[in-house]
């Protein structure tokens, strides 16, 4: 992976089109690195979590390319990649094991991560989580210390206990999140590892009770829609 690394890092400081199209073919080898281990990824996870067996890297990788059009920031291309395992793929809804690489000093997340969970939820599925929450705090506060190493993501928060929510309870806080995801930052040591296959996934399986906890909310947001 450090081939990875050495071309995100030499693309934050050549984020053009022209350097980019004279290094396509260096761009490509380091795409199919990520992408093969991405493939192996998807089939060890789905050795302890079944439920992502069926994706492909395609499903679960991004583009390069970035959407510029609503976008103060104009430069045309990610410096980072990123693989978010999940039993729909990256669009598909649920929560999910998400592998990221990025550029040293890019400021899109600022790390190299691994995370598990589900940003950004449809307003259903964030009542469903909620109110698994409500019911069942002590069970989500279990889930989040089991996954050692990782912490519940802070960055978007309500102020307040959303209105129709004891706000006095023990778990009241959770129900601040509007995003719902467990975060390891990790350095290029971690990264550059000869087992960073073992690493990984030694890593995500301290994060799938949490991800099966959150996809039973999510399925449930689904079904009552039918």
């Amino acid at each position: 992976m450090k081939r990875v690394i050495n071309f995100l890092n030499t693309l934050k400081y050549n984020n053009n089109r022209v350097w980019f199209e004279e290094h396509k073919s260096e761009y490509k080898e380091v795409q199919s690195i990520f992408n093969s281990f991405v493939e192996k990824l998807i089939s060890a996870i789905s050795e302890f979590d079944p439920t992502v067996k069926e994706q492909t890297v395609k499903s679960c990788t991004y583009r390069i390319y970035r959407d510029t059009r609503f976008s103060k920031n104009k430069t045309p291309y990610k410096t980072h990649m990123g693989a978010f395992i999940s039993p729909q793929g990256k669009n598909g809804g649920y929560s999910g094991y998400y592998f990221h690489i990025e550029a040293e000093g890019a400021d899109y997340i600022g790390s190299h991560i691994l995370s598990t969970g589900i940003y950004m939820p449809e307003p259903i599925v964030l009542k469903s989580i909620r109110e698994e929450i409500s019911l069942n705090g002590q069970d989500f506060e279990s889930l989040l210390e089991s996954a050692k190493g990782f912490s519940l993501d802070r960055s978007n928060m309500l102020k307040r206990v959303p209105n129709g929510y004891a706000a006095d309870t023990a778990y009241s806080e959770y129900l601040k999140y509007k995003d719902f995801f467990l975060v390891k930052r990790v350095d290029d040591k971690y990264i550059e590892d000869n087992k960073l296959l073992e690493n990984v996934i030694a890593d995500f399986k301290k994060t799938h009770s949490f991800n099966i906890w959150m996809n039973k909310a999510v399925q449930y947001a689904y079904e009552t829609m039918i």
